[in-house]
């Protein structure tokens, strides 16, 4: 294979320093690129349902207009639903916290006697106040953190902004994404537009079917633990079985946060082991179903996104950019797992490696 042209060095270099341009830039406005981003991503979820309202004869704008309507009639009320259940979990919860703690202090107790037959200096009254203290330290500290969120100036321009620009921003891209997609690719160059088109055809490929695909495994399978341990009476279980869900987008995270948070509950609440035992049954019925049928089903197993590479993806997003890390961070990955491919097609093709 010929080597490369001072003209094709000279586009790499291009190339190079336009991408760290634009990553400097989302670096610096990262505090308040996360309402156009969620509208971006909104629009890329629902472009498919807007264009087969389109082929029904139906124009682009009302098309657009009917389907954001539509997510808004579905979203609403079961938005506004979920969280009156929660707020009245929340209070139930709350009332029984000092029946918790004296169940716990009861159950634990043997476990205290038997310890301190072992070791004759081990005291129960210093464990207690050992643990009433750093209960209480940790509460003070919880309702600290939850005070700072609400009264923060910032973090209310924020949630604002989310609200208000993001429908905005979501709208004016399902309306003109065919046209945007359209001015896009009139930039390519053309002596690689091919290439660069089919990377993109993989790219959208991979994306569109992890986060649809994942999108509706997290709503399954938090409505799944929401219901089943409701059903089986734990406390805030439609709480811990909601976040259960929603987190599950991070590999085996969602499953293991959700399973400790619901036996710690039921410990504290049930007297038998039936009841504990069937809040663990709702986790491992709920894992069974999502590894057999849910994610083989919506997700697939040819998005070539490994668990490992979704996670470091998560982690380096969330620490790097917060939020709005999280939210770039699997089209991220996706779209470097594709040009990885690409690239090694193109070294096993290469002298340098035949040679």
């Amino acid at each position: 294979m010929p080597s490369p042209t001072k003209s094709e060095n000279k586009n790499w270099i291009f190339w190079l320093v336009l991408f760290g341009f634009f990553a400097l830039m989302v670096y610096i406005l990262r505090s308040v690129l996360l309402p156009f981003v969620a509208g971006i991503v909104i629009g890329y979820l629902l472009d498919p349902l807007a264009s087969k309202f389109e082929r029904l004869k139906i124009g682009r704008t009302a098309a657009t207009f009917l389907v954001l309507f539509l997510v808004a009639v579905i979203l609403i009320p079961a938005i506004i639903a979920l969280v009156g259940m929660i707020d009245e979990q929340l209070s139930q919860f709350i009332n029984s916290v000092p029946g918790y703690m004296t169940s716990l202090s009861k159950k634990i107790e043997p476990a205290i006697l038997a310890l301190q037959e072992r070791i004759p200096s081990f005291s129960r009254e210093k464990i207690s106040e050992y643990l009433q203290g750093n209960m209480s330290n940790g509460l003070k500290l919880l309702g600290g953190v939850l005070r700072k969120l609400i009264t923060s100036g910032y973090a209310l321009f924020n949630i604002l902004s989310l609200l208000l620009i993001t429908p905005v921003v979501a709208f004016y891209m399902l309306r003109d994404w065919d046209n945007f997609i359209k001015k896009v690719d009139s930039l390519l160059p053309k002596l690689y537009k091919r290439e660069i088109e089919a990377q993109a055809k993989a790219i959208d490929k991979i994306i569109s079917s992890f986060i649809r695909g994942q999108l509706s495994v997290c709503v399954l399978l938090g409505t799944f633990y929401a219901v089943g341990l409701t059903f089986v009476g734990l406390d805030l279980g439609m709480l811990v079985g909601f976040i259960a869900g929603v987190i599950s987008f991070i590999p085996y995270v969602g499953s293991i946060v959700g399973f400790i948070s619901a036996m710690a509950i039921a410990f504290a609440q049930f007297d038998s082991w039936i009841p504990i035992a069937q809040v663990a049954g709702v986790f491992f019925v709920g894992q069974f179903l999502e590894g057999n049928f849910l994610t083989p089903k919506l997700v697939g197993d040819s998005v070539g996104l490994h668990p490992v590479w979704v996670m470091f993806a998560l982690l380096a997003g969330g620490v790097l950019l917060g939020f709005l890390g999280l939210m770039i961070a699997v089209p991220m990955a996706a779209i470097i797992g594709v040009l990885v491919r690409f690239a090694i097609s193109k070294y096993k093709k290469s002298s340098l490696y035949r040679d």
